[in-house]
């Protein structure tokens, strides 16, 4: 993807504000050129990365003791001392009714239907309303708050003197949000370009 000519003037606007090196400046306007992505980190005399820390030693876990997976049965005699083993007394069962048995025959016997027999009742079940829908968060302003916010820790750390070590992952960060704020709404995000120029103004400069 390529960037826009108002995207180009920006960076090169933020460029020169945030007082980079030689070597940076040419790095950064080579990606854009190019139309990559710019890095989040910008080396200020050579385009390696350092090599990545190696691994912190991590001990082994140690792993818990296996637990038997045989029970073990206490004897009957132990049971039958304490509280556990105590036999259930036997309770008789309610005998059926038979003179109530008789009617029921001879009413099926007579009518072909069971009178005793009680229909289960159906559940109404409650007609739910639809929910409320919620309307779907505004991409494009969430990334304008985004770059909103990045432009306030800027202020910030130039405020305590500390923007050198943030400034180049910021406006790098600044302008993949704008370059994604472009393809959403093309007419707002070239009313945010202009606004984000008059905030440097170094944009306007040759």
């Amino acid at each position: 993807a390529r960037y826009s000519p108002g995207t180009r003037e920006l960076l090169r606007a933020m460029m020169e504000e945030s007082k980079l090196t030689g070597f940076q400046r040419r790095y950064l306007l080579d990606c854009v050129k190019r139309g990559d992505a710019l890095p989040l980190q910008c080396y200020p005399t050579s385009s390696k990365e350092p090599a990545p820390p190696a691994p912190a030693f991590s001990p082994a876990v140690s792993q818990p003791s296996r637990l038997s997976s045989k029970p073990h049965l206490r004897p009957a005699k132990v049971c039958q001392a304490g509280d556990a083993y105590v036999r259930e007394k036997f309770r008789p069962q309610a005998t059926r009714d038979l003179e109530k048995e008789k009617q029921r025959l001879q009413n099926i016997l007579a009518t072909g239907k069971d009178k005793d027999v009680v229909k289960p009742k159906v559940k109404q079940t409650p007609v739910q309303t639809k929910k409320e829908e919620i309307p779907e968060p505004d991409r494009f302003e969430e990334l304008l708050s985004e770059v909103q916010e990045r432009k306030e820790f800027l202020a910030e750390m130039e405020a305590l003197g500390q923007s050198k070590k943030y400034r180049s992952i910021i406006l790098t960060e600044i302008s993949q949000k704008m370059r994604e704020m472009e393809i959403i709404d093309k007419t707002r995000s070239e009313e945010m370009r202009e606004i984000m120029t008059k905030d440097f103004p170094g944009g306007n400069k040759s």
